[in-house]
């Protein structure tokens, strides 16, 4: 290919994505950051240059992060092994304070300053802040209690309107409050799901470490593109979409019953991929809508 070709290549890429920046320029586009691309030195230059991107074409986004691999690891430096029941991690009052501190501290203030990096403007706040994740103890299906776990009760999104309004990417940590002041960890994927509802937001996006939802998850060619809220449930009735799987997809259904347009599952392992989902006529992870529109 001559470097002619080359351009002509990337001229048709930017002429591809035309009608979508048309679309959801001004739309909010909330991204759950997390997984291999939290932990991947290029993979991470890759997501803050994907939030840039959106930023710079005219849309708002909105990210929000986990870090359990970063909470274990320091919980284990200080001598507390981390203990699990069906995936969640039990949080005792030490543990909290761990928690907030490595997803407010260090995480969220690394994400801010890669975005200034880059020249965009960011702040980055937890769910105490404004009371912006109003929560309270979540007690388990079998009723156990994982101490400082919490599930959203209510979100007021002021703040991040107010930082949006202002010209900030909001990155928000998933550490709730509840009405005493008792802090609690929030699973980031119900965070990101609450916030984009109540934000209105055009887009859901989870980043992950599989390719989306697949009919086969030992298939990768088995990937479902597009999929609409009914049919989602029923392949989890059904058994097609199964074992890990179940809680994520759910996750995108309560987005989706909170008003977001589509949400998104996709593989945080490949470069730029969210930029490739958003702006491409194919895509590269799983799209969930209300209904089988193309968003």
């Amino acid at each position: 290919m001559t470097n002619y070709d080359s351009y002509i290549k990337k001229a048709e890429v930017l002429i591809e994505a035309i009608p979508y920046v048309r679309k959801f320029r001004g739309c909010i586009v909330v991204v759950k950051y997390g997984g291999s691309a939290m932990t991947d030195e290029n993979l991470k230059k890759a997501v803050i240059t994907d939030i840039a991107m959106l930023k710079y074409l005219g849309l708002y986004p909105v990210l929000v992060h986990g870090g359990g691999k970063e909470i274990s690891s320091l919980l284990h430096k200080l001598g507390k092994e981390s203990v699990f029941i069906d995936g969640l991690r039990v949080t005792d009052e030490e543990t909290a304070k761990v928690a907030e501190m490595v997803l407010s501290g260090s995480i969220a203030k690394d994400l801010v300053e890669d975005l200034e990096a880059v020249g965009i403007h960011a702040c980055s706040i937890n769910g105490k802040d404004g009371h912006t994740l109003l929560s309270e103890k979540k007690i388990d299906e079998k009723g156990r209690d994982l101490g400082y776990v919490g599930v959203v009760k209510k979100v007021d999104p002021t703040l991040i309107d107010t930082l949006l309004d202002a010209d900030f990417v909001p990155v928000i940590s998933p550490v709730g409050v509840d009405e005493d002041g008792n802090t609690y960890n929030i699973n980031a994927d119900y965070a990101a799901s609450a916030i984009a509802g109540s934000l209105g937001a055009q887009k859901l996006v989870f980043m992950t470490d599989v390719e989306g939802i697949l009919r086969d998850k030992d298939d990768p060619e088995s990937l479902i593109r597009r999929l609409s809220a009914e049919d989602a449930k029923a392949y989890i009735e059904s058994g097609i979409i199964k074992g890990g799987m179940i809680p994520k997809t759910e996750c995108c259904l309560d987005a989706i019953e909170k008003g977001v347009k589509s949400v998104h599952v996709l593989d945080g392992r490949r470069p730029h991929s969210i930029l490739l989902e958003v702006f491409t006529n194919k895509g590269i992870g799983t799209m969930i809508s209300s209904n089988e529109e193309v968003l």
